[in-house]
C-alpha cells in the first residue's frame, strides 16, 4: 500500500536525443512508496526512454532524478528477452543479473519462479520456452533482485488468461513500489492508483490520481472543458477584431481603441488553454486477400495431425481440418503447449501432417516480429512485400498506420515495439495474403488501435489461424472453429 514518503522523483528533467526527438522537457512528478502507477502515452512518446533516464541507462541534459534512499535498487521486466540472452540456460540468464553470484542462486531462481507460476529447469534455454513462458521469466528476472521499485514494460504480452490472473494477483498483493507501461486496459485498471500521462507533443509528465479508467475519464473531461473554454476564447477574439476593424476604419482617436481592442485580442489567444492533441489512431483498413485461380481446389490449409507439447514431452495429435476462403479458425490452449511453435512451422513449411495449398501467400504475424529483418528501413520492408512497386499505394498503406516519413527513413530497430507491429500490418496489407496466420497480434499495440485491428480480421476473406489470449479482442472476430490443443 503506498504512504506519504515519495521513493523516486524527476525535478524539472530535460532529455532529447536530438533537436528534432525530444522526449522530456522540464518533466517534474514523484512517486510514492508502494504505490501502483501506469505510463500512459502515445506510442513513440518516451515510455521505454523514461524508463531508462530511471534506470539511468539516460542521462538527462538538465533536471535532477533522485530516489529516497539514494540506495533505493530498481528492477526492470523488459518487453522481450535480448537475442544474445536466447541461447544461455535459464540458470545462466538469471545468472547476469549479479555481479557476485550469490551461492544459493538456484534457491533465489526456484523462488521467483514460484512467484510468477512458472515450472522449468533450469538448464534448459531460454530460447525452448514459449513465448508466454518467456513473459514469466522476464518478471522473475526482474524480481530476483528484490528490487524496490519494479518496472514492467508490456508484462501481459504472450500470456495466457490464467497467467494474466496469476499476475494481476501478485501485483495486487506486492507491497513495493511498480511503475507499468502496458495496453491492456482492463489488467491496468485492476490494481493501479495513479497515471503518469507522457504527452508526445507537450514533452511534459502529467501525474492523476485514481484507478486507470477514472483518469481516463477525467483526462477526457478535462479536454471538453478546454476545448470549450478556447471556443468561447474565438468567438470573443473574432468578436474584438471585428470591432478594431470598424473603429480602424473611422479614424481620429477610435484608432487608439482599435490598436487596445487588437492588442486584447493578441492577449487572449495567448492565453488561451492549450488543447491536448489526443492520441492518434490508425486508420480503418482491409487485409485484401490473395485471388485464386478458377482451378483452384479451394483448400487453402489442410492439417491432419500437430505435434504439442504435454508435461514437458512432444505428443502427435491427429486432426482433420481443412480451411478454406472465409474460414476463420482460433488456436487455444495453455502458455507452452506449443501453439507458437506450431504457428511456426506451418508458415515456414516445416510442420509434419500440414499442407499448404500450391501458390498460396502465407501473412504471418510473429509475437516477437523475429520475420522482420531489423538491419532493414521500414520503406524497404514494405516495398518487399509488394508485387506492384508503387510508391504512392506504399506510403499512403504506411500512413494509416502511423508511420510517416520519418519512421519510414528508419532502421526497424530504431522503431517502437508498437511501430514494429504496426510496420507488420502494413506489410499484411500490401501482401494480400491467401493464408493469415496472427500469433498474437495485439503484443504492444495502443488499445486504441485495436478495434480497428479486429474489424479488418474479421472482414479478411482469405483462411486465418489466429492465437489470441485477449477474450475481449477475439469476441469482436468471428470465429468458424477453435481448437484446443489442451484438450486433445
Amino acid at each position: 500500500m503506498a504512504n506519504d514518503n515519495v521513493v523516486l522523483r524527476f525535478s524539472d528533467v530535460t532529455f532529447q536525443y536530438s533537436e528534432q526527438r525530444p522526449i522530456l522537457d522540464e518533466a517534474s512528478f514523484s512517486v510514492r512508496n508502494g504505490s501502483k502507477i501506469a505510463l500512459m502515452g502515445q506510442n513513440g512518446a518516451g515510455k521505454t526512454s523514461l524508463f531508462k533516464l530511471i534506470l539511468g541507462e539516460y542521462t538527462p541534459q538538465s533536471g535532477g532524478i533522485f530516489r529516497t534512499p539514494k540506495e533505493a535498487t530498481i528492477g526492470v521486466a523488459k518487453q522481450v528477452i535480448q537475442p544474445e540472452h536466447m541461447d544461455m540456460t535459464v540458470r545462466d540468464w538469471f545468472a547476469t543479473n549479479f555481479e557476485d553470484v550469490p551461492y544459493n542462486l538456484d534457491k533465489h531462481i526456484a523462488t521467483v519462479l514460484g512467484a510468477v507460476n512458472l515450472e522449468t529447469d533450469i538448464s534448459k534455454k531460454v530460447r525452448a520456452h514459449s513465448g508466454g513462458q518467456q513473459a514469466r521469466l522476464l518478471l522473475a528476472f526482474a524480481l530476483i533482485q528484490d528490487p524496490d521499485i519494479l518496472l514492467l514494460d508490456e508484462p501481459t504480452n504472450n500470456l495466457d488468461q490464467e497467467g494474466i490472473e496469476h499476475l494481476t494477483g501478485f501485483l495486487m498483493m506486492y507491497e513495493k513500489t511498480v511503475i507499468i507501461i502496458s495496453h491492456d486496459a482492463e489488467f491496468l485498471n485492476t490494481f493501479t492508483d495513479g497515471v503518469l500521462y507522457l504527452d508526445v507533443h507537450t514533452h511534459k509528465v502529467e501525474q492523476y490520481v485514481g484507478n486507470y479508467y477514472n483518469v481516463v475519464e477525467e483526462i477526457a473531461e478535462r479536454v471538453e472543458r478546454e476545448r470549450a473554454l478556447n471556443a468561447r476564447a474565438e468567438a470573443e477574439i473574432k468578436k474584438k477584431i471585428a470591432q478594431a476593424e470598424v473603429f480602424a476604419h473611422k479614424g481620429g482617436k477610435l484608432r487608439s481603441v482599435a490598436k487596445r481592442m487588437r492588442d486584447t485580442a493578441a492577449d487572449m489567444e495567448e492565453s488561451m488553454v492549450e488543447v491536448r492533441r489526443e492520441d492518434k489512431t490508425i486508420r480503418e483498413f482491409t487485409i485484401p486477400a490473395q485471388e485464386f485461380p478458377y482451378d483452384f481446389n479451394g483448400k487453402i490449409l489442410d492439417i491432419k495431425k500437430v505435434s504439442i507439447i504435454k508435461k514437458g514431452e512432444p505428443v502427435v495429435k491427429h486432426l482433420d481440418l481443412t480451411l478454406r476462403k472465409r474460414m476463420h479458425i482460433l488456436l487455444a490452449g495453455p502458455n507452452g503447449i506449443g501453439k507458437s511453435t506450431l504457428l511456426e512451422k506451418i508458415a515456414n513449411g516445416t510442420a509434419e501432417g500440414v499442407t499448404i495449398g500450391d501458390n498460396v501467400r502465407v501473412g504471418y504475424y510473429r509475437q516477437d516480429f523475429s520475420t522482420l529483418d531489423y538491419s532493414q528501413k521500414a520503406y524497404d520492408s514494405l516495398m518487399d512485400v509488394m508485387d506492384k512497386k508503387e510508391e504512392q499505394t506504399l506510403r499512403s498503406t504506411a500512413a494509416g498506420f502511423l508511420l510517416d516519413g520519418k519512421a519510414l527513413g528508419n532502421q526497424i530497430s530504431h522503431l517502437s515495439e508498437g511501430q514494429k507491429g504496426l510496420l507488420v500490418f502494413a506489410r499484411l496489407v500490401l501482401m494480400k495474403p491467401g493464408l493469415l496466420i496472427l500469433d498474437e497480434p495485439t503484443n504492444h499495440i495502443n488499445f486504441r488501435h485495436l478495434p480497428l485491428i479486429a474489424k479488418a480480421i474479421d472482414a479478411y476473406a482469405g483462411a486465418l489461424l489466429l492465437v489470441s489470449h485477449i477474450p475481449d479482442f477475439v469476441s469482436q472476430i468471428t470465429i468458424d472453429e477453435t481448437v484446443d490443443l489442451g484438450k486433445l
